[in-house]
């Protein structure tokens, strides 16, 4: 099994309710198809860099997971089918990248550094 990470950007016409339902919805393909989902970050309405279907605001999900490499295309198939969703990206991970995705998940990066008094 590989691992994924997929960045789902929904519509902004619906409310947030309905919005994780539907990502609950993909969340459930993902785990009856057999994929252990790693991480979830829901980062909530923010502004697109460019107009989609006359759009400038959407929900924006991220979720990693683990899966098998058949599971991506009837996930990637349902999201292509489903209105709610703008746009869509599903990238495999290599080795360095889960690495960096664990550290990030820990708060390595999150540490201040001290400053020196001159």
């Amino acid at each position: 099994m590989n691992q994924y990470e997929t960045v789902i950007v929904l519509t902004p016409l619906l409310s947030e309710e309905v919005a994780k339902e539907a990502m609950a919805k993909f969340k459930a393909i993902l785990t009856d198809g057999g994929a252990e989902i790693i991480h979830e970050d829901n980062w909530g309405l923010r502004k697109l860099a460019y107009p989609i279907a006359k759009k400038s605001n959407g929900f924006f999900n991220l979720t990693e997971y683990n899966a098998p490499g058949d599971l991506i295309s009837k996930l990637e198939l349902q999201l292509k089918r489903d209105e709610r969703v703008l746009r869509f990206l599903t990238i495999r991970l290599d080795k360095h990248a889960v690495a960096y995705n664990a550290k990030k998940r820990s708060g390595a990066f999150n540490k201040k550094t001290k400053e020196v008094a001159a």
